[in-house]
């Protein structure tokens, strides 16, 4: 929870109805207007301060639980900073070309939705990013499906599927980082414990793209195409691994995500300075602005040109104004009055695990926006957690479970209208088979209360 006590203590009626017009509000900008969430977020802050003023909590109170709430999220702003650095290190040694040429191939085996799936996952995780996966890899698949006369609602769920595996699996994916940091769990830690449903979900999903796929089996020249353009950037070594290995010796030996992703990254630029004869001008442009590639194949241009510091700060300025405001709906004494009402009602583990999972996919569909689902929800269930002893990286699970995955299955969400835009599958007809994104959610919600539950009274 913020480290700041709340100045005023509505009613209960008065804290949810103000909560419902803030949510409302953010609402209609985000889904109606179309504006990026910063601006309704602004709009929010603006508006919990005139409250505040008008319940005569000090201006110096209400800066001060907007700067404390912002501050909790330093961790995860750090991180996304090395983020930057890191996709863009690693596309200069060659990392995640390699890692995507691997996923290629597999692509003229039998069960084409089944491989759809497996291979935008392998590139969703080096990726670390859902709509990049989606934007690039996945508009090839969906151009593919048409030409093997397959179903487009089938293979767009099977991408859409595999590009959030990869954004919940992957420890560049910034709805990772942004999970774990707001509950306070270590990265890897989170990314270990998130695999308890990730990989049964994984493993449920493509079995039935592998009972739905055509029976004939075929080899796609586009995979060909793809593979010709990474090896022409000469970027593809035996070196290029070499970043990937140190990154999971240090989560092996559980060293903290931000010395292990500074290590991977300055190695990844040190090899790239030998393997591609790139300036060291040139690198710290790079690490900047990110990576730009150059082949003659235009969607593997969109998949490699990407990374640097300057591509993380739209999610780092919304991470600083989400969590201000949820400072102002701390010291405001908003969210402590609803919290109050929770924690009183929720005493049992499974309750508290189906709630969490209950608000996070109820702000995606109000809001149509990932991060403030998994931050609003976060900060919440936080204390609730904490009260029943239920550890911390069981709350950061069902964020990722009920937040992350769920964004893309709302029409008017943020992840929602893009999908539907690149690949040209409307939501509604691609739900039904986005399998990992609706399994998800439910095996958290059926599994994990029930087992925590059982590991609870054993410690008794």
């Amino acid at each position: 929870m913020f480290p700041i006590q709340p100045k005023h203590h509505p009613s209960l009626l008065g804290a949810i109805s103000f909560f419902i017009v803030i949510i409302s509000l953010i609402s209609f900008f985000i889904i109606k207007v179309g504006t990026t969430p910063h601006i309704p977020i602004i709009l929010g802050i603006f508006l919990l301060i005139g409250y505040g003023l008008f319940k005569n909590i000090s201006f110096y109170d209400l800066q001060n639980g907007l700067v404390e709430g912002a501050r909790t999220g330093m961790g995860a702003v750090f991180l996304f900073f090395l983020i930057g650095i890191l996709i863009s290190s690693w596309m200069m040694s060659g990392t995640i070309p390699a890692l995507i040429n691997l996923g290629f191939t597999f692509i003229g085996a039998n069960w084409f939705y089944a491989v759809v799936f497996s291979i935008t996952a392998i590139i969703g995780v080096s990726m670390g990013s859902s709509l990049t996966t989606t934007a690039t890899i996945g508009v090839a698949f969906i151009g593919m499906s048409d030409a093997l006369d397959a179903s487009l609602a089938i293979t767009a769920g099977a991408i859409v599927s595999g590009a959030f595996f990869g954004d919940k699996m992957s420890p560049l994916s910034d709805t990772t980082n942004l999970a774990s940091t707001v509950v306070g769990v270590d990265l890897f830690d989170h990314i270990k414990h998130i695999s308890f449903t990730t990989i049964p979900a994984f493993i449920i999903s493509f079995i039935l793209f592998a009972v739905l796929s055509p029976s004939t089996s075929s080899t796609i020249g586009s995979g060909d195409a793809y593979q010709e353009a990474l090896a022409a950037t000469n970027l593809i070594s035996w070196t290029s691994w070499i970043p990937l290995l140190l990154l999971i010796i240090c989560t092996f030996f559980r060293v903290p995500a931000f010395i292990s992703i500074s290590i991977s990254s300055l190695a990844a630029t040190i090899m790239a300075v030998f393997t591609s004869g790139l300036p060291w001008n040139d690198i710290w442009e790079i690490w900047f602005n990110g990576y730009t590639a150059s082949t003659n194949f235009e969607p593997v241009n969109e998949l490699l040109t990407k990374g640097g510091i300057n591509s993380m700060l739209f999610t780092i300025s919304l991470v600083i104004l989400a969590l201000g405001f949820g400072g102002l709906l701390f010291v405001t004494g908003i969210i402590p009055t609803i919290l109050t009402a929770l924690q009183k009602r929720l005493k049992r583990i499974r309750s508290i695990v189906i709630s969490t999972a209950a608000t996070a996919i109820g702000v995606n569909i109000l809001i149509g926006e990932q991060y403030l689902s998994i931050m609003l929800t976060g900060e919440t269930f936080k204390g609730i957690y904490t009260n029943v002893k239920l550890p911390k990286k069981v709350l950061a699970r069902t964020l990722e479970d009920a937040g992350t995955v769920i964004n893309p299955l709302v029409p008017w969400s943020v992840c929602g209208v893009f999908i539907a835009d690149v690949l040209g599958v409307p939501v509604l007809t691609y739900l039904p088979f986005a399998f990992f994104c609706l399994l998800s959610p439910i095996i958290t919600m059926i599994f994990s209360g029930k087992t925590f539950e059982t590991k609870l009274k054993k410690t008794k």
